[in-house]
């Protein structure tokens, strides 16, 4: 009979986020990960085998955690620019907007460079774009392409606020989605 699990492989997961979040990649060896998560290196190598395959779990985890999110989000947002706006907002790192922006980066690079990860990231952007699309207009051709457009344009406006860091990083987005809503609305 195998032993059972002192520690869930979720709450595994979402401790050895925050220190991968903390020590970014190359900084996450299996000791600091048996430090973090309360377990010994040698059962850390027992779950994930490779300190790679730790890394793209502990990643496709935040990708869960990601999309059950924005699913929740999409529900609750009510059918207008309006709506898209609000949902985009809710995806937005409350009060860590600076440290999620900067040290971000270093496992936004993992995602990048990894086939599976990179994978993941293509998914939920066609999610969101979707989510966003059927927000702000009923032409079916046009939603998607307006909805990518709303996606590309947030992550550019949290990236511009992050070089400049001179206000509110939530007022700054809403601004610009709702300036970008006011354009589109225009045509």
């Amino acid at each position: 009979m195998g032993r059972s699990k002192t520690i869930s492989d979720s709450a595994a997961l979402d401790r050895l986020l925050t220190e991968l979040e903390t020590s970014g990649p190359a900084g996450l060896s299996f000791a600091r990960a048996a430090s973090a998560v309360g377990l010994s290196a040698a059962t850390l190598v027992q779950r994930f085998g490779a300190r790679e395959a730790m890394i793209e779990a502990v990643l496709l985890h935040a990708w869960d955690r990601l999309d059950a999110l924005t699913t929740a989000a999409d529900e609750e947002a009510t059918l207008d620019p309006a709506g898209a706006i609000a949902l985009l907002l809710q995806l937005m790192p409350g009060g860590s907007a600076e440290h999620s922006l900067t040290d971000g980066l270093l496992l936004l690079r993992e995602d990048l460079r990894n086939p599976a990860l990179r994978a993941r990231g293509v998914a939920w952007g066609a999610t969101l774009a979707k989510a966003l699309g059927r927000r702000l207009t009923n032409d079916a051709a046009q939603s998607e392409r307006l909805g990518w457009q709303m996606a590309r344009l947030w992550q550019g406006a949290l990236i511009w606020w992050a070089f400049r860091r001179d206000s509110d990083p939530e007022v700054e987005i809403r601004v610009a989605l709702e300036d970008w809503s006011r354009s589109i609305s225009a045509m």
